[in-house]
């Protein structure tokens, strides 16, 4: 009978419980230990807001197998046979002998352990200012269970009446929201002039205009100092002066790949800062993989490296690293498009793929599209979607789509994650055999009608143009008429009030004599979520009027103020 494999684990939270099952399934035989320097196991860190916000009371479901079974040494032991050692760290990576030391953290207890692979998984580390009073009690973060547990007991107490959240990303907002449940008075700080950075500017504004209906939220201005007296935290100074009293701070202002280990050890890190693997996960190592927060992994649209602190990915990369280290490189792990979302409140929020920016960043030539409107049918409770689509101008392929709203925004990611990661183009779309019935979708998915807009831009069928970029030709007293085409209802209840002209769609055809008479005359056509726009500009069209655009989105993807 062969010697059984040795292999060891560092880090037991995503990517290291993963690589440790996959690899005990495919070796029944393996010596196979994990350490984690904390006393959980397995934690489904992704949850902590939602147990934070009081959606569920338990915090062993954060622990949880799908049976219900928490997920301790004892479980790992007797139901896969691998050693658990947690708050247990291993504080040394010796190359050349093969092992490790570890420290028990409890008794101070010393040891060294060989191994045949190595896998590190010891995933982020959350970043903090280094300003004065960050040392105060009440800062902490939510990047670990005790820090759930310690907002969670804050919110079950109810003696904390004012809060601030710093950072304006996933975790931030998903704090904020868990925060706002206990009944706390909140405050979100932004250094950057946005919410969501991985969002485009307009799509993030829109987020930022729905949460400053539930708190404070301040961009464009970082925390300069925490205030204190006697040990306590009791405010927070800003960058321009101004102080907000408050008695809990959590800081979400990113995470920082945890490479000590492997830097100590001499394995190569990466320009971003994360352990250079490659795609079966190995590292610069033969004998060494590395999976999760921990590493840098290829972007499949740019080619080039990224920080992906995804549980999701996490957890597929461990599975990779667990057949690789008993079969050899026989799984591969190709690399993201980074794929995220987020809920906030009654709004979902996510993105897939390139972003504007990080397209114009990759240096790519391509074409973009809004598309507001419902997920499902309006008898059917159907709620707004607005999503941002891009394609590579030159063949049509989709490099990336953000979508957001009180809709199904989770679907509609998912179609263009697979669609993205399939290297599907716009032509594949505009006719996709999605399934329908009105409790789930319209008869043309948004996402179909969303394809639609840009094949039509890209035929030269709709001529679009940014809320964003109509704001700036507004503000700069560019020789405009502006055309609302909505109904006169829809006018009194809500209006942009940047000098348009209200001419309902139904009536267009009569009232030609109010447009302009210069048909050269650049005219903008808008609706609710402008589909009538749309409509109201090839009729324009074809009545000889040469520059007619439509923006995009609608008065619902509007995200400035408005008259009412």
């Amino acid at each position: 009978m062969n010697t059984p494999k040795r292999i060891i684990v560092v880090g037991g939270s995503a990517a290291g419980p993963k690589a440790a099952a996959r690899a005990r399934r495919m070796d029944e035989f393996a010596e196979i230990t994990m350490f984690q320097k904390g006393p959980d196991l397995s934690m489904a860190s992704c949850g902590f807001p939602y147990y934070v916000g009081g959606f569920f009371d338990d915090r062993n479901k954060l622990l949880c197998t799908p049976a219900g079974v928490v997920r301790d040494p004892k479980f790992y032991w007797n139901a896969k046979g691998i050693v658990c050692k947690i708050n247990t760290e291993v504080t040394k990576i010796n190359r050349e002998q093969k092992c490790i030391e570890y420290k028990d953290l409890i008794t101070g207890e010393t040891g060294i352990q060989e191994f045949d692979k190595l896998v590190i998984a010891t995933g982020a580390s959350a970043n903090m200012p280094p300003i004065p009073g960050i040392n105060l009690s009440g800062i902490t973060t939510l990047q670990s269970m005790q820090d759930a547990d310690y907002l969670r007991k804050i919110h079950d107490e109810k003696i904390i009446r004012k809060a601030v959240v710093i950072g304006g990303g996933l975790i931030g907002i998903e704090t904020l929201e868990a925060l706002h449940l206990a009944g706390i008075e909140l405050t979100m700080i932004e250094l950057l002039p946005q919410l969501l950075t991985f969002l485009d500017w307009k799509m993030a504004k829109l987020v930022e205009n729905y949460l400053k209906t539930k708190a404070n939220v301040i961009t464009k201005n970082g925390v300069a100092e925490f205030l204190g007296e006697n040990g306590k935290l009791v405010g927070v100074k800003l960058q321009n002066g101004t102080e907000i009293p408050c008695e809990l701070a959590v800081v979400a202002i990113g995470v920082r790949p945890r490479v000590d280990l492997a830097k100590e050890a001499g394995l190569e890190i990466g320009k971003l800062g994360g352990i250079l693997v490659d795609e079966h996960m190995q590292t610069s190592d033969p004998n060494i993989y590395a999976a999760g927060d921990c590493c840098e992994i290829l972007n499949l649209i740019t080619g080039k490296n990224v920080l992906a602190p995804y549980g999701d990915l996490a957890n597929l990369q461990g599975r990779v690293v667990g057949e690789n280290v008993i079969h050899g490189h026989k799984a591969i792990f190709p690399g993201t498009i980074q794929t995220g979302a987020c809920k906030i409140f009654d709004y979902e929020v996510g993105i897939t793929g390139l972003s504007e920016a990080k397209a114009i960043e990759a240096g790519i030539d391509y074409v973009k599209a809004v598309n507001a409107s419902p997920d499902k049918p309006g008898f059917m409770n159907g709620k707004l979607l607005i999503t941002k689509l891009l394609a590579e101008r030159q063949t049509g392929r989709l490099l990336g789509a953000q979508c957001l709203g009180p809709g199904d925004v989770s679907k509609q990611l998912a179609i263009w994650a697979t669609a993205i990661k399939g290297k599907l183009t716009v032509d594949d779309m505009v006719n996709a055999d999605l399934p329908y019935a009105p409790p789930f979708s319209l008869a043309i998915d948004h996402s179909i009608a969303t394809a639609h807009i840009i094949q039509n831009k890209m035929h030269g069928l709709f001529d679009g143009i940014s809320a964003l970029d109509l704001k700036s030709m507004v503000d700069q007293g560019k020789d405009l008429f502006i055309l609302d085409v909505r109904g006169a209802d829809e006018y009194e209840e809500t209006r942009l009030g940047i000098g348009e002209s209200l001419i309902p769609l139904g009536v267009l055809r009569k009232r030609m004599n109010e447009l302009p008479a210069d048909k050269n005359k650049t005219i903008v056509t808008y609706c609710k979520i402008s589909l009538r726009g749309y409509e109201a500009a090839m009729l324009l069209k074809a009545h000889g009027y040469k520059n007619v655009k439509v923006m995009e989105g609608g008065i619902a993807g509007w995200p400035f103020e408005k008259e009412k």
